[in-house]
């Protein structure tokens, strides 16, 4: 997207130097099961400011006093966990680069999580692509005046908190093997906190421990990267652990609840150019008459499952729960990162920290590169210069 940086990258790129780029980023971690793109995106400081702007805006909806009460109905009967606090620690916004009717690159919408994502693996990433790909210091991975040193001092502020290392632990079910641990190890190396699956945590009373050296160490705070989607057909799991649903003598990085508050569940609550339509089903009064430019997406689902793209009148009239799910227009992704053989299409996530007391900031990015019917990694597994990647925002 910014011409010159495109044309030095795509000069110079070739099979071999990616494979080197492979390496560099799996060294000393573990095999990366997803796919990582060829390329990192440019992105322009016209698009840049559009993006800031739209991440903006929907910072605004949540920081209103009443956004508690706008999105309790998001949180599943039975899934609501106590103490929750008075702000995620986490905000991440996807928005699919597309062509406004001015034929400028324009971001849109697509997704939305008070969850955390790949904080520490993106950085590892970009900087591997710099080094790789002798990408000069124009353009930053960074946003609003981070530095690696800032940055991940704001990390250990959101995650670590007042506490010891020690005493926070990312937790996973099976943390070690999930698909993206690669960033719990990055962030390990990072911040030195412990990697726990989910049956490595035992409770006392209200108090969580887990063994290290034969002896027993209270847990003061989680870094949550457990889904409740992924458990809820089988709570049995929290069974030899403990259920999150109780009442515990522990912090939350970031509270539970925050998952399904900021979600597609919120995009209806929000106007502007940056939001494609979404209406809740259920308030849907009568059919679109051109359902080929709509997506019905489930509220409870993450990485693009259930989701149906080439919506009929009688998938909408075999919905047996309404109340959740959306009805959105869809998005035309431009194919505006120039690969050796066309266009592909492009997102961006642009990735909030909020510390305890503190303001929501800007300070990284992660992107996605996609010749796929969807963006998402899974579905682009078959093809080349597509996968996980990085926006180089122009300074």
């Amino acid at each position: 997207m910014i011409p010159a940086q495109r044309h030095k990258f795509n000069q110079q790129f070739s099979v071999e130097k990616y494979k080197i780029f492979m390496q560099k980023l799996e060294d000393g971690y573990l095999e990366i099961p997803f796919r990582v793109a060829e390329t990192p995106i440019f992105v322009p400081n016209a698009l840049k400011e559009k993006l800031i702007l739209a991440s903006n805006e929907i910072v605004d909806l949540i920081k209103q006093p009443n956004f508690k009460a706008l999105t309790q109905k998001s949180i599943p009967e039975g899934w609501n966990v106590p103490n929750e606090n008075d702000h995620p620690h986490f905000l991440t916004f996807d928005f699919g680069i597309c062509k406004n009717e001015a034929s400028e690159l324009t971001p849109m919408l697509i997704e939305m999580q008070g969850f955390p994502s790949l904080y520490g693996f993106q950085n590892h990433l970009s900087n591997t692509y710099r080094e790789v790909y002798e990408i000069d210091h124009s353009v930053n991975h960074f946003l609003n005046g981070f530095n690696e040193e800032s940055y991940i001092q704001l990390l250990k502020d959101v995650i670590i908190g007042k506490h010891q290392a020690y005493e926070v632990a990312l937790m996973d079910v099976d943390a070690p093997n999930q698909k993206t641990a690669i960033d719990f190890f990055v962030t390990q190396k990072m911040l030195g906190i412990k990697i726990l699956a989910l049956k490595d945590i035992k409770k006392v009373g209200k108090h969580l421990f887990y063994e290290e050296g034969g002896k027993q160490i209270q847990l003061k705070r989680i870094y949550n990267r457990l889904i409740f989607d992924e458990v809820a057909n089988d709570t049995t799991i929290f069974d030899s652990s403990f259920d999150p649903r109780e009442e515990l003598d522990i912090e939350w990085v970031t509270h539970p609840n925050w998952f399904y508050r900021i979600s597609k569940f919120t995009m209806p609550f929000l106007k502007s150019e940056f939001v494609p339509e979404t209406r809740f089903l259920k308030e849907v009064q009568s059919i679109p008459t051109d359902l080929e430019n709509y997506v019905l997406k489930p509220l409870f689902s993450f990485a693009g499952m259930g989701v149906i793209i080439d919506v009929t009148e009688s998938d909408i009239k075999s919905i047996p729960d309404p109340e959740n799910w959306i009805l959105q227009k869809k998005v035309n992704y431009e194919p505006a990162v120039q690969a050796p053989d066309g266009g592909v299409k492009a997102e961006i996530r642009m990735m909030y920290l909020w510390p305890d007391g503190g303001e929501p900031q800007l300070c990284i990015n992660l992107a996605r590169l996609s010749r796929g019917k969807m963006i998402g990694v899974r579905y682009n597994a078959d093809f080349d210069w597509v996968g996980g990647t990085v926006g180089f925002m122009e300074e």
